[in-house]
């Protein structure tokens, strides 16, 4: 299969929720409530610099969008000094994923009216193997590039019966096409337990909400499900980016109820949708603080204590789950959290007991105290339509 040009590749990183069931833990690392793509929970880089990175090894930076929420400003304002303003579309309000994604598309489609083809990243998940995964993207690109009309989303493996995470089944792959890829079948999104352990046995695979598609494709496939979110927010979005449309935009979204991309546009189940598997590499949505310590413990060997100490209830029994299968007895719990301690006091992470500000981890102190003043929504619910 031929592989795509580059300059026929543009990108999306999705920056712009509100991460509300890691507020403690960002506040124990950054001093504030901030968002977690803003925080850096995994490493010395903040999960937004991962992505752009990880981006990067597929499509041009130039060509990559970043689209944030304007109430966390001080958060991500400190972020940018690299980064070209016309590179980054800010949303008045966080609304959910399908109007963040939809107001991108737009935006992308207004500014490059040539654009071809896009690649969609959630700013905040761990990926063990950039350049691996990032593979999967390049050959979802040259599908889309033989196949216009599919969508493809990278599904991952599954190694357990998650039930905060969406569900795929792949039907038989298409034939004549490499890498095989297959059309979903049925979404499932966050199962009951017993749904996912059939799942997980049936060789289902988790939604990274990483997708790739011709942006005509995407844009006419959320025009589709969601007509009346289309019809908005394409009638108020032109090519100048005035004060007058911004105005009508914010007018917009203060009329907005949380539009969650995956249940109203991928739930549907439309048959122009394929997922492409992606096995050999580990990935989390870091949506809860045990799927933190479970991917700290597989990037680095370690637990840091504020991650460890930070899961309470059904969280804390999974991650000591996890903990245990990856150090093999209960025994080394101990010995693991001694070389966390020593190995995070060398790099500079410490948290005092009166300040909890960790240093070192990019950004100034006074930044990271301001960041507080995000506007947060409460977590979605059953999908409300919008407010008229």
């Amino acid at each position: 299969m031929a592989q795509t040009d580059w300059r026929e590749r543009w990108g999306i990183v999705l920056a712009g929720g509100d991460g509300t069931r890691l507020h403690p833990r960002t506040r124990r690392v950054a001093g504030d409530e901030r968002p977690k793509q803003f925080s850096s929970i995994l490493g010395d880089d903040t999960l937004l610099h991962q992505t752009w990175r990880r981006a990067s090894l597929s499509v041009r930076s130039e060509q990559t969008l970043t689209l944030l929420t304007r109430t966390h400003e001080p958060c991500y304002q400190p972020l940018l000094a690299d980064v070209a303003p016309r590179s980054v579309i800010a949303q008045p309000a966080n609304r959910g994923t399908a109007p963040a994604l939809l107001y991108a598309l737009l935006r992308l489609a207004r500014r490059a009216p040539g654009a071809a083809r896009v690649a969609v990243f959630p700013s905040d998940h761990y990926v063990s193997d950039d350049g691996a995964f990032m593979a999967h993207v390049d050959m979802a690109f040259d599908v889309v590039g033989v196949r216009p009309d599919l969508l493809i989303l990278l599904g991952i493996a599954a190694d357990s019966a998650e039930t905060e995470y969406g569900w795929m089944g792949p039907r038989a792959a298409i034939p004549g096409l490499s890498p095989a890829v297959a059309p979903v079948r049925r979404f499932w999104e966050k199962p009951s337990a017993d749904v996912a352990r059939v799942l997980l046995k049936s060789g289902c695979l988790w939604n990274s909400f990483v997708m790739v598609a011709d942006i005509t494709t995407l844009l006419a496939l959320i025009a589709k499900r969601r007509p009346d979110l289309y019809d908005a927010l394409d009638a108020v979005i032109g090519a100048g980016e005035t004060a007058v449309e911004r105005e009508a935009v914010r007018m917009l979204y203060a009329r907005l109820g949380d539009v969650n991309f995956s249940r109203t546009v991928l739930g549907t189940q439309p048959a122009d949708l394929a997922v492409l598997p992606v096995r050999g590499v580990d990935w989390s949505d870091l949506g809860l603080p045990d799927r933190v310590v479970h991917a700290t413990l597989r990037k680095a060997g370690l637990g840091p204590d504020w991650a460890t100490e930070a899961v309470t209830g059904h969280g804390r029994a999974s991650a000591r789950r996890r903990i245990s299968l990856s150090r093999g007895r209960a025994k080394d719990k101990l010995l693991t959290r001694r070389r966390a301690r020593r190995s995070v006091a060398a790099r500079g992470f410490q948290v005092s007991p009166k300040n909890p500000v960790a240093s070192g981890l990019g950004g100034t102190e006074s930044s990271r105290m301001t960041c507080f003043s995000a506007v947060h929504h409460p977590p979605f619910g059953p999908e409300p339509d919008l407010v008229q």
